[in-house]
Order: structure tokens, then sequence, then C-alpha cells
């Protein structure tokens, strides 16, 4: 006989009375040893009470597995209630992950079958929560034969199943096309919306689908339209919109049947334009309706005026009070300022005024926009205002903006010299924050611009003795002070207030940059150097300089001591050479947007001399020609008699002339994997340096219409090869062909064996989990031989 055990309601009121955890689980555990008793025995009439007090322990978090079969046992009971609850107990304790949930499939087939509602209400729910792909593939059939039936209660459940099973197998499209043209014509709500829904994920996974619905274009605009006008029911408007539910469903239709398609995208231009004249925004639902018109304009063949009025929309967006609608506008113009730069340059001072917002997502998104709008047209004026948001911005976002003005005054800079004063503004606000290559850039650049040597030095040398603690502009002042400290001297810059500066002011200033905590070890090698230049660019004595050099010969720092080692070396045994080893770097004429035209210049010759093979002799008279150069001569030099064509003086000359090899050939790239718009390629290099090593970067990207978050790339090759893994470059991939994830494999392959990789690939698409694996072993023969 089994012990009297509780009811739910007192269940639940002991529950919530236990004053401690420990209490708790003593009432749930006395509790379960009940429930587990009561199972055993196989109460037939109680089993459904007892699963129902199983259940909300299970939803406090407790074990409840031992449940599941009996979770079988009601839903083939033939009572309501015990169907009811067995099937509430199968979508909480069921899932894909037990092999149990498979059991219910029969079960299921018949109440579908049965003809009553309520059942069948209860099957479709079960089926759209918890259905498998085995059992979507199964149950089709009968999900089919209910979209037809003439209760909307069931058909409405019937739809939604249908799209949780053209989710889990896109194969089943073809089974679901032919209703969705009859449940258009439906006015009951649910039905239509289910309709919309399902239709937009026909879509999304089936290019057949896309075609078939194509057709049905004017019908859905004339489905809008009477939305729009005349309103679909009195009980389905919000805020005197009528329906922005089925509103924004059907927009989000015409979007995905509109995009790349000349046709349909004339047949609801009209529309469109429309709705975004006549919804009202002074409520969130017009809002909501007006965004996703934005949404569908830009993404269709739209007229170029209905895509104006979509940026325009979205202006009005930014003045809006709430945060949300103005972060929603911000991120929208972001998307549309490469397409439609010049209608977003029209609202570029609202954008600017959202730097100032409190709220940080919305300043860093303003941030980004800002600096996406900057041209050569309005660089100055955008800069001015993005410096002044640097100087006051949080700090968690100084290094972003400091890094997008410096690549913008890189891009767009009118002058070299309003380039240099940039540059030295962002390293006097926020020199911590810059990129690692600031440095580098700065130096190229105040190399190349002879004319302003003495400006730039002159203004180093008054910013470092200003501030000391940024160490970039530290670094680029000591570099400048050491290359160009006899024009800091002469003082006869006319650009800049005139300032007497001594040599001992100047050796003062770096060697209390040297003894400053506030130091990096890179920092100190900069200003030893400058010390080091300076004893050729100073006209004193340099019995100060070999002191302080002589002193860091005994730094802790490895690479700072072989430095002033070096140079105390260079001061006593090789004085005579000082002068010619320190001169000054010679001029850069290039910046960083010419050296990438340059590249691609250089890297298309490369490609067409590939193509086309260059006859020997002239490579091999110009490779003299760069002998020539090391014995000084100047560019009367004569040039050597030509080579001897034969096969043996070619020989000689391959023997005596140290020849580059020619480059390996490109290795092919290879797609791996694609899934709903979701590709994975893998591209291979083998470095000539070291041939048992190939590096693959794999490349994910996205071209669907939902973002692919939580994305992880593993990998694993056989005992033979040594794989290395790095990390990856993010885990989200946007949709749309958004910035792509790329990751690097390292394979040490010392014996040549053929490549064969196992991938895993687990992601979330479409609120869905995916996991993959497969094995890649068709690899170019390039890539290991």
């Amino acid at each position: 006989m089994v012990a009297p055990s509780l009811k739910l309601q007192d269940l639940i009121e002991e529950i919530r009375g236990a004053k401690t955890q420990a209490q708790e689980r003593e009432v749930i555990q006395k509790e379960c040893a009940h429930i587990r008793a009561s199972f055993r025995d196989g109460d037939p009439v109680h089993r459904h009470r007892q699963l129902a007090k199983l259940l909300y322990v299970h939803m406090l978090g407790y074990p409840a597995h031992f449940g599941q079969m009996e979770c079988l046992k009601l839903i083939a009971s033939s009572r309501f209630t015990d169907k009811r609850v067995g099937y509430l107990g199968a979508m909480l304790l069921l899932d894909e992950r037990h092999d149990a949930h498979l059991l219910i499939t029969n079960s299921i087939k018949n109440d579908l079958s049965q003809g009553i509602q309520p059942v069948q209400g209860l099957a479709l729910c079960t089926l759209s929560t918890m259905g498998s792909a085995e059992m979507c593939r199964d149950l089709a059939p009968e999900v089919e034969k209910l979209l037809l039936q003439p209760s909307p209660y069931v058909r409405k459940k019937a739809i939604l199943t249908a799209v949780h099973m053209i989710r889990k197998v896109p194969e089943l499209s073809s089974v679901f096309l032919p209703p969705c043209v009859h449940l258009l014509h439906e006015r009951h709500h649910g039905i239509l919306l289910g309709t919309i829904t399902l239709i937009t994920e026909l879509c999304e996974r089936s290019p057949a689908a896309l075609r078939h619905f194509r057709k049905v274009v004017p019908q859905l605009v004339q489905i809008l339209r009477t939305l729009v006008t005349t309103g679909y029911s009195t009980e389905h408007s919000i805020s005197g919109v009528s329906d922005p539910f089925l509103q924004v469903q059907i927009l989000r239709l015409l979007r995905i049947l509109g995009r790349n398609h000349e046709e349909s995208s004339e047949t609801m231009n009209d529309l469109l334009a429309q709705v975004a004249t006549n919804t009202d925004t002074s409520r969130n639902a017009g809002n909501a309706v007006l965004f996703e018109t934005v949404l569908t304009i830009m993404d269709i063949r739209s007229a170029a005026g209905l895509r104006v009025l979509a940026v325009n929309i979205l202006g009005r967006f930014l003045l809006n009070s709430d945060r949300n609608i103005r972060y929603v506008a911000l991120t929208s113009l972001l998307r549309l300022v490469q397409s439609d730069h010049s209608a977003v340059q029209r609202h570029r001072p609202t954008v600017v005024d959202c730097l100032q917002e409190t709220d940080a997502s919305l300043s860093r998104r303003a941030l980004e926009l800002s600096l996406a709008l900057v041209n050569s047209s309005n660089v100055r004026a955008m800069m001015q205002e993005l410096q002044a948001f640097l100087e006051s911005c949080p700090p968690d976002l100084r290094a972003d903006c400091a890094s997008g003005i410096l690549l913008a005054a890189e891009r767009f800079a009118p002058t070299k010299r309003w380039h240099i004063d940039t540059i030295l503004h962002v390293l006097t606000t926020a020199g911590t924050h810059v990129r690692d290559d600031a440095v580098a850039n700065l130096t190229q650049l105040i190399g190349g611009a002879q004319e302003l040597h003495a400006y730039s030095v002159r203004r180093l040398y008054n910013a470092l003795a200003e501030d000391i603690s940024q160490q970039p502009l530290v670094q680029v002042a000591a570099w400048c002070i050491g290359e160009y400290g006899d024009l800091l001297l002469e003082g006869n810059c006319e650009e800049i207030e005139p300032l007497q500066v001594d040599e001992e002011e100047v050796l003062a200033l770096l060697e209390k940059v040297l003894q400053s905590h506030m130091s990096l070890p890179a920092t100190r090698g900069y200003a030893l150097t400058a010390l080091m230049k300076l004893s050729t660019r100073l006209q004193g004595d340099n019995n100060r300089i070999r002191q302080v050099v002589s002193i860091y010969k005994s730094c802790l720092d490895v690479e700072l001591q072989q430095r002033a080692v070096e140079y105390d070396t260079l001061f006593r045994k090789y004085d005579h050479m000082r002068a010619a080893i320190l001169e000054k770097m010679p001029l850069v004429e290039r910046d960083g947007p010419q050296a990438d035209e340059e590249a691609k210049e250089s890297k298309a010759a490369a490609q067409l001399s590939e193509a086309v093979p260059a006859p020997t002799e002239p490579q091999a008279s110009q490779l003299l020609d760069l002998l020539d150069l090391l014995d000084g001569a100047s560019g009367d030099a004569q040039h050597p008699p030509p080579l001897d064509p034969s096969p043996g003086g070619a020989l000689v000359y391959l023997l005596d002339l140290p020849c580059a090899p020619p480059p390996p050939a490109p290795i092919p790239d290879l797609k791996v994997f694609e899934r709903e718009g979701v590709q994975l390629n893998l591209s291979f290099i083998r470095p000539p340096e070291n041939p048992a090593l190939l590096l693959i970067t794999a490349t994910a990207t996205n071209s669907s219409e939902g973002d692919v978050t939580d994305f992880i790339c593993q990998a694993a090759v056989p005992k033979s090869l040594q794989l290395q893994m790095q990390a990856p470059s993010g885990n989200t991939v946007p949709a749309r062909g958004g910035l792509p994830i790329t990751q690097l494999f390292r394979i040490l392959n010392p014996n040549k064996a053929p490549v064969r990789l196992k991938l895993r690939l687990t992601y979330n698409h479409f609120h869905q989990s995916v996991q993959e694996i497969f094995e890649v072993n068709n690899l170019p023969v390039e890539s290991w031989q």
C-alpha cells in the first residue's frame, strides 16, 4: 500500500513555506519517494496527479527524469485528463536527446487522426515543441491534412506545427506548398498570420518555394493595402494601428520576395510608399510597422525616391525620445551608409548630436556611424566633432574613437600638416588607447614630409615637455628629437611661435623620460636612441650622453642593456664611424593609402608576370644592375654585356648569380560546408621557408536572413600530423554577408602524408541549435605534396 502523499496545492504551499533550502530539499525528496512508489504500484487513477506534482518539482530545477515513461503511459490513455498531463510532461521532460521521445510518435499519429479537436490540439502543440526530424518526417502527411480542416482552432495549430517541421526538415517544403496558397484566402486572423509565417520560412529555406510564392505578391500587396486603408478588425488594432503584427509579417515576407527581383519590387513600390507616409508614428506600434517598411524598401530594388524617403524616416527616428528607437535608427543608417551615402549625409548633424548620449550602446553606435560618414569634403568638420568627443567620451569608447580618427585622417587628410596635427592631438588626448601601429605611421608620415620637419619636432617637443605619461606620444617625440634635434635648436620655424631651446634642456628632458617610472621599456629604448643620435646633431661635448649610455649597460631589461652596450662600443671603438652610422633616416615619400595602392598595383603586376613569363636576358641584366648599386655606381654605370643565350652560358650565370626561386603556385580554396546560407571555406598557404607547415584559414560566411551566434569550429587530424588551432576572430556571423569569422589552423606534416580533417561545427541559427560533424579528405594535392 502506497503511503498517502500530498496534493499538488498542498505540496506547493509546503515548499513555499520552507525557510531554508535544506527544508525545501527534504520536502521534495520525501514527496519524490511517494511519487516513485506510486509509479511502481501502477496506480492508473492517480497517475496524472503524481506526474503533475513531478512536473512542478522539475520546474523548480530538481531531477524528474524517472517520470518520462509515465508520460508515455498517460498519452496512450483514452481519458482527456490523462492525455493533457501526459502531453505537458512530454513537452517538459522529453527532447531530441532522449530516445524515449520516438516512442510517442504512434500515439501522436493516432490522436491527430481521431477528429477530437482538443486532443488534436494537444498533439500538435507537443509535436511543434519537441518534435525531432524523424518525427517530423513521419507525421508530415497528417499535419498536411489538418491544414485544410474546417476548424480554425486545429488549422492554426497545424500551421504552427508546419513551421516547426520546415525549420527541422527543410526538405519537407514541397509537402506544404499547395495548402499555403489556399490558406492566404482565409479571413481568420490567427490562420492568416500563421500562413504568412509559414510562407516566410518556406521562402528562406527553399529557392523553389521562393519562385513559387513570387506569383502571389499582388495578393499580399492587396492584403496589406486593405489593412492600411480599411483595417482588419477593431479587436486586433493597437494604438490606432490596424493589426501591426500582421503588417510586420507581411512586410518581412515582401522583403524576401522582392530581393533581387525587379518585377516583384515594382509591384510593391506604391504600397510601400503608402505605408511609409500614412502610418501613425506617435505610438510604438506605428514605429514598428514603419521600421519594417524601411527595411523592406532598402532590401528590394526600390526606386531612388523611395530609398531617400526611407532614410528620412530613420532620420526622424533619431529625434525620438525612446532610446530603443534611436538605437535601431543608428544601426539601420550604419547599414545604409555604403549604398545611400549622400542620403545619410543629410542627417549628419543629428548623428553627431547622438555622440553625447549617456547610454553607452547609443554613443558607440553613433560613433561608428559618424566615422562612416567621414569623407574628403567634410573631414575637417567631422574631425573637430570627433576630437571633441574623444576628450569627454567614456574610457571603453576611447580606443575605438582614437583608432577611427587615425584611420579617417590617414584616408582623407587634405594636407600633411593637418594630418600630423590630428594625430598629435589624438596622441595627446588618448595616447594610451591608440593602435599599436600609430607610432610607426606617424614617424613614417613625418619622415616623408621634409618641409614639416622643423614644425613637427617643435610641436612634439612642446607636447613632451608638458606630459610624458602618454607613451605613444613620448615614443614619437623621442624619435623626432633624435632625428631632427638640430632643427629644434636652430629655432627658425616660422609656422609656430619662436621657442628658444638649448642643448641642456633637450638632454634633460630625454633623461627625464629614461628615469620616469611611467616609461615602458620600448619608450626608454626610443629615448636612449634619441640621445645617441643627438651626439652627432649637437655641437657641445658628448660626455653627458656617454655617461647616460654607460649607466644603462647594467640595466635589467635585456633589450635596453644590449642597446646601451652597442652604443658604448660605438663611442669607444668606432667613434670615427659614429656620424655615418647615426645619419638621418632617408625620406619616406609614400603614406598609407598610397602604399596600399602601390601594393595592389605590384600584386597585379606580379600576377601578370606569372601569366606572361618574361625573357631571361632582361631579368639577368636587371639583377646585375642591382648588384652594381652595392658598389656605389652612379646612374651612368656601364651595363654588363648581354648574356650568352646558349644553354651552357645560361647555366653558368644561374650558378653564379643568387637568383631567387619562383614563387609556388597558389593552392585553390575549398568549400567544405554549406547549409541555409552558412558556408565554411578553407584557404591554404605553405610557407616556402618551411614546406612541412600548412596554414589553413577557415572562413565562415552567412548569406541568410538570420545571424549565426555561438559559432565554434573544432578540428582533428590523424596522429601522423600535428595540429595547432588559434583562437577565432569572433563567434557571431552577421546576416546578409556580414563580417565573416576566420580561424587559423597550423598543421605540421613532416612526412608529407595526405592531409585529412575531421571538423565539428556548432552554432545557433534561426533560434535552432545546429551541430555538424564531417570529414574533409579532398584537400588539394598541393597542400601536402
